[in-house]
């Protein structure tokens, strides 16, 4: 099925719960108000959008993510490229030197990350990017591929008990630590960042309800025992990774995701971290707000500043 938007814009879900091709458009060009205004509506009832064929320069990704809001910097901690302070550059072999695949460990080191996990970016903050734009820029033959899975529908296929009890839930977000380049001005002896956030939290523009947890940055709930935390915390963690919830999309040079940080949770290439494939994506992010949770809880920063 294609939803056409006006003239010139094609809106192809990619499934019935998450995700949609558009086409029709040059994201190089200067966008009207009324296609930035599709754009938007269609983010937010699609969570993800994809396009294809868009060779954008650094200067035309930065500009076509300020039709949607300010921009912030690369990363909070990590650092940006050194050119473009606004692009996050992510490469498949800082990304194994990340997780420390091919390193000599000393015999009685703690467990390294395996791999990428479900995530929603820079939720360690009080206030996460409110978007995500990422492109494609050295692409394999083949793996690398990027999902997505829908938080308002995990929310909602939970059980109304389940959903009454977690409606008013808060939960601490932190960084996970980072051994390599941190930005100008990022002193990392201080604290690992961190924030509390709602368990559900309440999409500004849609009203829909949507989990905010995430197994990467989501560290425990507010009040629970370690037993209860592990628990309830892994009952959220296999429910936003239900399958069915999920889109998985092939890039491509040059392909472009752009989706909603509200309501997703994405995981990166599980198999690169194993292979020898080059991959290169270049990411930016749009300053978010403070989340709300049901029950008017708003996040507030631990440790840290507004990533602005």
């Amino acid at each position: 099925m294609t939803l056409e938007t006006n003239q010139r814009v094609r809106i192809a879900p990619a499934t019935s719960v998450i995700g949609a091709q558009v086409d029709g458009i040059d994201l190089r060009e200067p966008l009207d108000a009324a296609t930035v205004a599709e754009l938007s509506d269609a983010l937010v009832r699609w969570k993800v959008l994809f396009f294809r064929d868009q060779p954008l320069s650094h200067d035309e990704q930065i500009a076509f993510a300020r039709n949607f809001g300010a921009l912030t910097p690369a990363h909070p901690i990590q650092r940006g490229h050194d050119e473009k302070p606004e692009i996050f550059v992510v490469e498949s072999e800082k990304a194994k030197a990340q997780f420390g695949h091919g390193q000599e460990k000393p015999r009685f080191a703690p467990p390294r990350r395996t791999g990428p996990d479900w995530h929603t970016d820079i939720t360690f903050v009080a206030n996460p990017a409110l978007a995500s734009i990422l492109r494609g820029a050295v692409i394999p033959d083949y793996g690398g591929d990027t999902l997505w899975t829908n938080l308002v529908a995990a929310y909602e296929e939970l059980s109304t008990p389940v959903r009454d009890l977690v409606d008013h839930l808060q939960a601490v977000h932190r960084w996970h630590g980072y051994n390599g380049e941190v930005r100008a001005g990022y002193d990392a002896s201080e604290p690992d960042p961190s924030a509390v956030h709602p368990v559900v939290r309440v999409h500004p523009v849609s009203g829909e309800r949507a989990l905010f947890v995430n197994p990467v940055f989501t560290r425990y709930i507010v009040g629970l025992t370690d037993r209860e935390n592990r628990q309830i915390l892994d009952l959220l963690f296999d429910q936003i990774a239900r399958p069915e919830f999920t889109v998985r999309f092939r890039w491509e040079t040059d392909s472009v995701a752009f989706w909603d940080n509200r309501s997703t949770a994405h995981l990166g290439p599980v198999d690169l971290s194993l292979s020898s494939l080059d991959r290169r994506v270049e990411r930016v992010t749009i300053t978010g707000d403070l989340p709300v949770g049901p029950d008017g809880f708003e996040s507030v920063p631990l440790r840290g500043e507004l990533f602005t």
